[in-house]
């Protein structure tokens, strides 16, 4: 399982879109003082051998274009390279290319599947978009319950957003039991993290 290129710890939340999520780059990507092209053409190399951190890297290079022309059809081909290695952050960031239809066809059911890969491998932000995807029946087929029980798997990692779905979920009963002093305690938790939308809704509870 190839986590050893994260840059935070599973443990520190992080924010990210629910379709092309934040770039996670590995220690063999560019350092500040290698000249581009050389990093292209170092990062080929490895990755066309079969390193699967420089096959991330190279579409990480191809999406945003450093050191050469943007190219998200490419990208999308050497995300599927390191995903298909098991490479977590890869599965993520392809899942978010079928979302946008970066590079490939748009299709959320696809999308799911590599979301489905980097949850598996607790990557929060992958359950977390999982959440979302079965709260909005894109991609998979409407399920609350299954929705919040994607929520409590990010919001256990510490993922705020996740924590305010779940607190949003236990407040309306959507997918759990009613709960609010459950829904409180997931939004204090958010709030904590500097969630204003959790914020608010404390204020509004009068907690």
């Amino acid at each position: 399982m190839h986590r050893n290129n994260r840059n935070s710890s599973k443990n520190i939340p992080r924010r990210r879109s629910a379709a092309f999520a934040d770039v996670r780059t590995s220690s063999s990507a560019e350092s500040p003082a290698e000249n581009p092209a050389e990093s292209v053409k170092r990062l080929r190399k490895a990755a066309g051998q079969g390193d699967v951190h420089a096959q991330y890297n190279l579409a990480v290079t191809y999406y945003f274009g450093k050191g050469l022309e943007k190219d998200p059809v490419e990208a999308a081909r050497w995300l599927r390279k390191a995903a298909g290695q098991g490479h977590a952050d890869a599965q993520l960031l392809l899942g978010g290319a079928y979302v946008l239809g970066k590079g490939v066809t748009k299709d959320p059911a696809e999308a799911v599947r590599w979301y489905r890969k980097a949850a598996g491998q607790r990557d929060a932000d992958a359950q977390y978009i999982l959440g979302l995807a079965y709260a909005l029946g894109n991609g998979v087929r409407k399920d609350l319950a299954e929705a919040a029980r994607w929520y409590r798997k990010a919001a256990d990692q510490g993922l705020a957003d996740a924590q305010y779905k779940l607190g949003t979920a236990y407040l309306s009963g959507n997918g759990v039991a009613k709960n609010p002093a459950e829904a409180a305690r997931w939004f204090r938790m958010a709030a904590g993290q500097g969630d204003a939308k959790a914020r608010e809704t404390l204020k509004i509870l009068g907690q």
